[in-house]
């Protein structure tokens, strides 16, 4: 008999993710924006402000010319402002932060990262160890967020691995500092001409993708004062990780 409580529960949760994705995209969209235009930008403006120099020197020049500097100037900056308050508008809201051990976050999150695993025809394993259940400080939601990026992306590079059906496999460790979520999968790895791009706002090797899905999931990490990285396995395939610190007694 099918458990209604508990799809209608998972439901839920794959809702507030989505939510959750949608913001910390946009926000990566607009830093990625602000980051792209803001340079040049600020170069515009300050050729304005030396031209403007250079006319204010020995021989006065055309009281008309003075003015289109100073209106360059004047829209180069603010452009520029009006770039950080679009920021401003999709910025992470304040977290809501709880203590709570990462494998109960995981087994929550657990039925919706079944239906990737049922969608892409593969399996899905968890292993966490004692350690990895220490307490850790964090916005739960957004973490899960990071998780659901990590496992779907996961599941999208071991289907490249034609020989064999996609594997993914969820390790939980830690220490007496961090608690580290391991996403490891049976793909082809990660080509090192891409390494130092993965984390870029709008980089992607999908066609149909937005390239948010990694920088928006090191923003929330490194917003928990965590980190984030990946290896490429030395039997194949790819391991992405993100290490939260320990919650303090």
């Amino acid at each position: 008999m099918e458990n209604k409580p508990a799809r209608a529960e998972s439901g839920a949760i794959l809702n507030q993710l989505m939510e959750i994705a949608r913001i910390s995209a946009l926000a990566e969209m607009a830093s990625g924006i602000a980051h792209e235009l803001n340079q040049p930008l600020g170069a515009i403006a300050a050729f304005s402000q030396a031209g403007e120099r250079m006319l204010n020197r020995s021989e006065p020049l055309v009281g008309q010319a003075q003015d289109v500097f100073r209106q360059i100037g004047k829209e180069a900056l603010g452009a520029g402002e009006g770039l950080r308050r679009i920021r401003r508008l999709f910025e992470h809201e304040q977290s809501t932060r709880e203590v709570c051990p990462m494998p109960a976050v995981v087994a929550e999150l657990w039925p919706v990262l079944e239906m990737l695993a049922l969608k892409a025809q593969g399996t899905l394993e968890l292993h966490a160890d004692d350690a990895g259940r220490a307490p850790v400080q964090m916005d739960r939601l957004k973490i899960q967020h990071v998780l659901f990026a990590l496992v779907q992306n996961a599941f999208d590079a071991a289907a490249t691995h034609r020989d064999a059906s996609p594997r993914v496999r969820i390790q939980v460790t830690g220490d007496r500092y961090a608690v580290e979520t391991s996403v490891v999968d049976s793909g082809t790895g990660v080509p090192e001409e891409i390494h130092g791009q993965l984390f870029r706002p709008f980089f992607t090797t999908k066609s149909r993708g937005t390239g948010l899905g990694l920088a928006s999931s090191r923003a929330i990490v490194e917003a928990h004062e965590g980190t984030i990285g990946f290896e490429v396995e030395p039997q194949g395939g790819s391991r992405f990780w993100f290490r939260l610190p320990v919650a303090a007694k």
